[in-house]
């Protein structure tokens, strides 16, 4: 780590167990954000920020006038530019020494499986079923640790999944049959703008702790947040029976805690 980059970072190298080593693991990390809408656009800022070497980011849309009260990363100058390209430019201004990887397409099939395979952690930022699903396989097959969050109207959830963790439950076991995508779409039925923030925010926090190995991950663990108390539950979360991604046969427990 050169002295430019120590001294970035200097406050965040002085965390309770948060050291030059864990700083120059994110230095070295190469983190795949998929998805740049409202929880992608909060946790990539916080990412680059925070000193993580490499961001490959993804998403196929470009920037509509209504994104931009919870999509952060774009000004109205930015408007009917693909995200990716947008975003690039917003986060090499924050940080030059990050070094950005912008994909403005839909991630599937072989091209999904080489941007997870060849990633440090993935954060799941997207605003359907169909590629999360997707996503959660590829992370299971090739190992490499999941950090979801979801944001509707007033209330939002976040999780994390590690196939290196003894136990951890992957995506399916959270969500045995598909949800009704129209009931659940932000571009349906709105969302919150400082909400989609606020989880994109943690999400930064998960994959920071996930790389840098401090703190204790919410692996097995499932936090709700409603808005409009500001309250967050936590629900312990377990593989689920015959689950044919994480291959569970136990019974799963889900407890409020």
């Amino acid at each position: 780590m050169d002295d430019s980059a120590l001294l970035r970072y200097s406050r965040q190298i002085l965390l309770p167990g948060f050291d030059i080593d864990g700083q120059q693991a994110l230095l070295e990390s190469k983190v795949l954000v998929v998805g740049l809408g409202g929880l992608g656009s909060s946790a990539s800022l916080y990412l680059a920020a925070g000193g993580v070497g490499q961001l490959v980011i993804a998403d196929a849309d470009r920037v509509e006038l209504s994104n931009l009260q919870r999509q952060i990363l774009y000004r109205q100058s930015d408007l009917g530019t693909h995200k990716a390209v947008a975003a690039q430019a917003a986060l090499e201004a924050l940080n030059p020494e990050c070094q950005i990887e912008p994909l403005a397409l839909r991630l599937s099939g072989t091209q999904l499986e080489e941007a997870v395979e060849r990633s440090n952690l993935v954060l799941d930022c997207v605003d359907n079923f169909e590629t999360r699903r997707k996503l959660n396989i590829a992370c299971w097959q090739h190992k490499k640790p999941l950090v979801s969050a979801a944001a509707l109207g007033m209330t939002g959830q976040l999780t994390a999944f590690d196939a290196n963790t003894d136990d951890s439950p992957c995506y399916e076991c959270l969500y045995e049959e598909t949800p009704n995508e129209e009931n659940a779409s932000c571009s349906e039925n709105g969302v919150l703008g400082p909400v989609v923030g606020l989880l994109g925010s943690a999400q930064a926090i998960e994959a920071i702790k996930i790389l840098a190995g401090v703190g204790e991950p919410l692996v097995g663990r499932l936090l709700v947040l409603d808005a409009t108390t500001m309250d967050w539950h936590c629900f312990r979360l377990s593989r689920r029976t015959g689950c044919q991604i994480c291959g569970e046969t136990r019974k799963p427990s889900s407890a409020l805690f």
